[in-house]
């Protein structure tokens, strides 16, 4: 139950990461950057979590 709920908290911190990014121009690269952190993060407990079922 901790791991999803460390898995959880590292999404959401990408997707603000992310949003930060896009609604200021100038940190286009931080929204690149949060989106490649977001889908690693979620691919990453997929995998994990597919391996303990």
């Amino acid at each position: 139950m901790l791991f999803v709920g460390i898995i959880a908290v590292l999404l959401i911190v990408w997707l603000a990461i992310t949003v930060l990014g896009a609604v200021l121009k100038g940190l286009f690269w931080l929204a690149i950057i949060g989106g490649l952190l977001f889908i690693a993060t979620a691919a990453y407990g997929a995998i994990k979590n597919r391996s303990r079922t």
